[in-house]
């Protein structure tokens, strides 16, 4: 016997529920005539009668029943295979975009501990920023600062605040207060070109008031700042490895800026579970690098 279109059965299977050609076509997006017609149609290709016609209403018949059940567990089964289809292999590598300062300054040198947590999960790292195309880029998750708008279908996990503050090498300034900017230059970056004044606002402290280069990428300026070449804004994960090994200091410490950290995805963390772990360990990560939330 030849199978009546999967499209028709949808219908009926939609009809069936409600018993309502009204409710069905609301599901739809249809007409209440596009139902009315599609479920004729299946009724003259199986030669059954689905539905009993009464004042206005419809009645599933004992094949109507019958074919119900069938349609369920078809759309049932399709729909878990489609699940299935979709889940990636658990040793499938996880792509991660990450915006290059924080792959390189902070995440890529604690990415073996992960690795050690979770050694069946590899993870393959691309270097990018602002909007993520997941399908173009290949990547199953993107951490981002949210300093930008991104698309709202996508799922976006919080991972930590951002907090910020002036850092510097070593004996450049003389201290946290105003006087100690005398003769400093603001470095500043182009990819944050509003960052002396959040973190001013933010802290409540001056800003030097001299204004030294603008660096065209934010590492740039932070690099600077090691060198000697003056002071710049530092995001506290960062710039905790060059604070631990005292590459840099932070004379005022910092402050939430009230930015934050995301990790998005085109779909929730928690059905991949790769792309959970990962976000587990990088909340805890995180949290072991930023400052206590009481200094703030």
């Amino acid at each position: 016997m030849k199978l009546p279109p999967l499209g028709s059965l949808r219908v009926f299977d939609a009809a069936a529920r409600h018993e309502a050609f009204g409710r069905a076509a609301e599901e739809l997006h249809v007409t209440h005539g596009a139902v009315s017609r599609q479920i004729k149609q299946l009724e003259q290709s199986l030669g059954l009668t689905l539905f009993e016609r009464r004042n206005r209403a419809v009645f599933l018949t004992d094949s109507g029943r019958q074919l119900l059940t069938m349609t369920r567990t078809l759309f049932d089964q399709l729909a878990a295979g489609l699940a299935q289809l979709r889940q990636p292999a658990v040793d499938a590598p996880l792509v991660l975009s990450c915006e290059p300062t924080i792959a390189m300054m902070w995440l890529i040198p604690r990415l073996p501990d992960f690795q050690r947590a979770h050694p069946g999960i590899q993870v393959h790292l691309y270097a990018a920023g602002g909007p993520v195309d997941f399908a173009a880029q290949g990547a199953d998750i993107a951490l981002r600062r949210n300093d930008f708008e991104w698309n709202a279908a996508l799922h976006a996990e919080r991972v930590c605040d951002e907090w910020t503050g002036p850092v510097c090498r070593p004996g450049v300034v003389a201290g946290a207060s105003g006087d100690a900017w005398n003769g400093v230059a603001a470095l500043g970056s182009a990819t944050r070109p509003g960052a002396w004044r959040q973190w001013s606002l933010a802290s409540g402290q001056p800003a030097p008031g001299r204004a030294g280069a603008v660096y065209e990428h934010f590492y740039l300026s932070l690099q600077a700042a090691a060198a000697g070449l003056g002071v710049a804004i530092g995001s506290a994960l960062m710039v905790r490895d060059a604070l631990s090994d005292r590459r840099l200091e932070a004379p005022c410490g910092f402050s939430r800026d009230g930015s934050a950290y995301f990790l998005l995805s085109p779909r929730p963390c928690g059905e991949d579970p790769r792309a959970a772990a990962f976000l587990a360990w990088l909340r805890q990560a995180a949290a072991a690098s930023l400052p206590d939330p009481a200094e703030g």
